[in-house]
């Protein structure tokens, strides 16, 4: 299960993913929207240092970061670097993520050497100012028809709707909201619901 980190000081993220990693969670990509650069690559140096081997470690946006920390791959927007130069920056060995939100940006990304392509938001959410409309889960439907690749909903996924998620044909969820009081257990319920 993915997991969605920032916003707090370097001991409180470090402290938030190795509570997310005992609760289960096998992937963490860091979202620092507003930090600078350098507080990233920092930031974003310690999680390499505290991640085991085991749990993927994403950067969100920057490639650049994502190399300069050695991160495991890099998730990019519709906004951000496109996915094909992306590729060719990281190489194919780390993994490459696309954030797609209606069916010709899935369909699109389908088209490139993304690892995985992230849907929504699902249902409506808190985690973004200016969020696209939600898809519901019609839209995970829609997305499952036009790829192959592995689908992550994103978006406004809680432990009451998650499994409907993974139902109507997404791989997996990716979470920030539901897991924020409660990380470790939050995690590993999510896990359980997943199953």
């Amino acid at each position: 299960m993915p997991s969605r980190i920032g916003s707090g000081t370097l001991q409180e993220i470090c402290h938030f993913a190795r509570e997310l990693i005992a609760g289960g969670a096998t992937l963490i990509q860091l979202r620092e929207k507003h930090a600078s650069a350098k507080e990233i690559l920092r930031l974003g140096r310690e999680l390499r240092r505290i991640v085991p081997n085991n749990v993927s470690l994403i950067i969100n946006d920057r490639v650049d970061l994502a190399i300069a920390v050695q991160a495991d791959g890099v998730h990019v927007g519709q906004d951000d670097v496109p996915p094909e130069n992306a590729r060719r920056i990281i190489g194919p060995q780390r993994t490459l993520g696309i954030s797609t939100h209606m069916p010709s940006q899935v369909q699109a990304a389908n088209q490139t050497s993304a690892d995985y392509l992230a849907i929504g938001p699902v249902f409506t959410t808190t985690s973004k100012t200016n969020p696209d409309p939600a898809i519901g889960l019609e839209g995970i439907r829609e997305a499952r028809l036009r790829t192959q690749k592995l689908l992550v909903a994103i978006g406004g996924v809680t432990l009451q709707n998650c499994r409907s998620v993974i139902d109507a044909g997404a791989d997996s969820v990716a979470v920030i909201s539901e897991l924020l009081a409660e990380p470790r257990k939050t995690t590993a319920q999510f896990l359980l619901q997943l199953r």
